[in-house]
């Protein structure tokens, strides 16, 4: 009897000390994987189910030709972990790999693919600026109204000098 209480205490003991095993998963990445982008990304985030740890993490992005375009600065904000970008020109598809620690939990280790294509540059036809059309006929009755309106306003201007002169000189 003592035997049987004593296996069952230990099977109940086992039971309780083994949880369940924790196992990390990917839960979203930035760029999508697998999506096409027109504009360059400055960073690729990767969020993951369980907080990973802030040192031993590692990530890469690499070109079409296997060089890496990640400028190497890594950091770890909640459950993302970001990459930043070095500046990419060439289309194609680009590789991320990832090594993700978090306590207690084996590595999470994986990569995905996703495709960018390089705007297309459109240069717009040269326009060559066009001079309205000079209209067939005479500008001398516009001139002559014009010289007509500027000799009226002196007119104007030296009959009221003459009258302000006027109303000092009485004063």
């Amino acid at each position: 009897m003592k035997r049987i209480a004593a296996l069952i205490g230990a099977i109940g003991i086992s039971v309780f000390m083994t949880g369940p095993a924790l196992a990390n998963s990917l839960v979203a990445t930035s760029p999508i994987a697998g999506a096409t982008l027109k504009v360059a990304p400055s960073a690729v985030t990767i969020t993951v189910e369980i907080t990973p740890m802030d040192m031993g993490n590692e990530i890469t992005v690499t070109d079409p030709a296997g060089r890496r375009v990640d400028d190497g600065t890594l950091t770890v904000a909640g459950n993302d972990i970001i990459i930043g970008m070095k500046p990419i020109t060439e289309s194609g598809a680009y590789k991320v790999s990832y090594n993700i620690l978090s306590e207690m939990d084996v590595p999470l280790v994986g990569s995905f693919n996703f495709n960018f294509s390089t705007p297309s540059i459109s240069t717009p036809e040269e326009v060559v600026p066009s001079t309205p059309a000079k209209a067939q006929g005479s500008d001398f009755g516009t001139n002559l109204f014009v010289i007509g309106l500027l000799v009226v306003s002196f007119a104007v201007l030296v009959t009221l000098a003459l009258y302000a002169r006027k109303i000092f000189k009485e004063r």
